[in-house]
């Protein structure tokens, strides 16, 4: 059964419209027939099995027939410090963290971070990472949405208040053993595809973050935070 996600309040006996996104994904694009069903979700949490009631030419109308209380989140809560970086890469990451169970992504800025954005001309660029975290959840089977953060600086981020447990992928020559409940709350620090210079590395330090090395090799910055993010899935389990 298809899953789409929609901005709407979903309540058991009723009928609804569906918005233009799924409207367009569900009906046009897959050729969806009266009286199919499909799976929505809003990311309040838990799913609902609707029907496809009415199809006109603009717009169609679903029932909706139950609720099914799904949570498929990890059991971490874990948020994503990711500098940004161009094209493809970037797509990738937002994906890949969504189908491992972030629940918010902040991007940043840093002193070789690849992209100096400014949103409030390029809103657009955000509204895509939101769309490719959406989908993610829409594929994998999550029901709610991480936020996808306008940009700020590194230093901006470390001045907030963060989960208690700090990571920062950089060298360290100490084996750092991480156990469930240490992972409970989590923030995560990816650096660029540069790395985070050493200066920035002892900011983060400095305000509590412990480097975090996952091994010999150097990863890229859309490959760290699904391995990471991969070994706090297994942790938590």
């Amino acid at each position: 059964m298809s899953r789409f996600y929609i901005e709407a309040a979903l309540t058991v006996g009723e009928r609804l419209e569906l918005t233009e996104t799924v409207f367009h994904h569900w009906v046009r694009v897959l050729r969806a027939q009266l009286n199919q069903q499909s799976t929505l979700f809003n990311g309040k949490g838990g799913e609902y099995v609707v029907e496809l009631d009415e199809i006109n030419k603009k717009n169609a109308f679903v029932k909706v027939l139950s609720f099914h209380a799904a949570d498929k989140t990890p059991k971490f809560h874990a948020v994503l410090g990711q500098v940004m970086s161009k094209g493809d890469r970037m797509d990738y990451a937002i994906q890949k963290a969504t189908e491992l169970g972030v629940a918010q992504i902040q991007l940043l800025t840093s002193e070789r971070c690849e992209m100096r954005l400014k949103y409030d001309r390029d809103q657009k660029k955000l509204d895509h990472w939101q769309s490719v975290a959406i989908a993610a959840c829409e594929q994998c089977g999550l029901n709610k949405v991480p936020e996808i953060l306008a940009p700020i600086s590194l230093t901006d981020w470390l001045n907030q208040s963060l989960p208690s447990t700090k990571l920062v992928l950089a060298p360290n020559k100490q084996a750092l053993k991480l156990s469930a409940n240490q992972i409970e709350q989590v923030a995560l620090l990816i650096g660029p595809e540069g790395g985070l210079s050493e200066n920035e590395i002892e900011l983060a330090n400095n305000a509590g973050f412990q480097n975090w090395c996952l091994g010999e090799r150097v990863l890229r910055t859309e490959t760290a935070p699904v391995v990471a993010l991969s070994i706090l899935n297994y942790i938590a389990e």
